[in-house]
């Protein structure tokens, strides 16, 4: 192997490391939000308003930016081979991960918002969207492996 295709198996496999973490806090933020909805004592409100904020500030900001990275190069390095920019998939793909972008972000918006006031939202809201992430995750893992030609 020569150096370019190792770094690109570095860069690969610190995407994939990155992914992982994005995701488990994805899935891990709204949960904490059900408790903090489902919460009466201040004690609690002020537990889980250092929770949220140091994993939306120490695990999901970071593994975002480091996916979000390491796809760019990821991107550019293989396109030269996987014609990616020719693909409907890719760009369905590329889309769902905007979309999960736009909902980390509102994740930061609710994350204040609970602060403010812990009952803003229901537990039953945090539950459905607690879900959301799930079926853009299943979405992306089947056009990226499956790569269907529309």
């Amino acid at each position: 192997m020569d150096t370019l295709s190792d770094a690109f198996l570095w860069v690969k496999a610190l995407h994939i490391i990155a992914v992982v973490c994005w995701f488990a806090a994805l899935f891990y933020l709204p949960r904490l939000y059900v408790y903090h909805a489902m919460s009466e004592d201040d004690i609690s409100h002020q537990r889980f308003q250092i929770m949220e904020r140091k994993l939306y500030r120490g695990i999901m900001m970071p593994s975002m930016l480091i996916t979000l990275i390491t796809a760019h190069f990821l991107v550019d390095w293989g396109d030269a081979t996987q014609h990616y920019h020719q693909a409907l998939w890719f760009y369905l793909k590329v889309s769902l991960v905007g979309l999960l972008v736009v909902y980390h972000f509102l994740c930061g918006y609710y994350r204040k918002k609970l602060i403010e006031n812990a009952h803003y939202k229901s537990h039953k809201f945090w539950r459905f969207f607690n879900e959301l992430p799930t079926v853009i995750l299943l979405a992306c893992v089947i056009l990226v492996v499956v790569k269907p030609q529309f």
